[in-house]
């Protein structure tokens, strides 16, 4: 098995499969309101809502990338207010996030194999350190996610 394929497989595990730690996203997200979304456990504190679309924003700049652009890390790190509080734009930023799984799947898919190991020119993290990055990224805040959604 090429390692894309087993790197594509963790992506599917982590976003609405059955990773090893027990939960994945998609299973957790679907259980919370745009309300319980929004709420945050003191001033200051990201939301839910707020960090999931951080992590669609973050999986799509490295998506960019891996497509040759050297694509900065912004001041506000993708945590931004959300604008529209409803039910249907909660829903929204979860389908956001499926259709950037979508789009990581369809690159590991044809991932060219070497190309995992050149650096990318951004820093000196290499293709295959920058996914892994995002598995990790995800984890971290699913973990988050969780615990945010007993507080709230």
């Amino acid at each position: 098995m090429r390692e894309s394929e087993r790197i594509r497989q963790l992506f599917i595990d982590l976003l609405d499969g059955d990773p090893w730690l027990g939960v994945n996203i998609i299973s957790t997200l679907e259980g919370i309101s745009a309300e319980k979304a929004t709420a945050r456990i003191a001033p200051g504190r990201n939301s839910i809502w707020e960090i999931v679309n951080h992590m669609t924003s973050w999986r799509l700049n490295v998506l960019k990338r891996f497509e040759g652009g050297v694509i900065p890390s912004p001041d506000h790190n993708y945590i931004l207010p959300v604008e529209t509080v409803t039910e249907e734009a909660w829903r929204e930023s979860i389908e956001n996030l499926k259709r950037s799984q979508g789009q990581w799947l369809d690159y590991l898919k044809t991932a060219d194999e070497e190309a995992l190991d050149s650096v990318y020119p951004g820093n000196s993290g290499t293709y295959y350190y920058h996914v892994h990055g995002i598995l990790q990224h995800d984890a971290y805040h699913l973990g988050q996610i969780v615990l945010l959604a007993k507080l709230v």
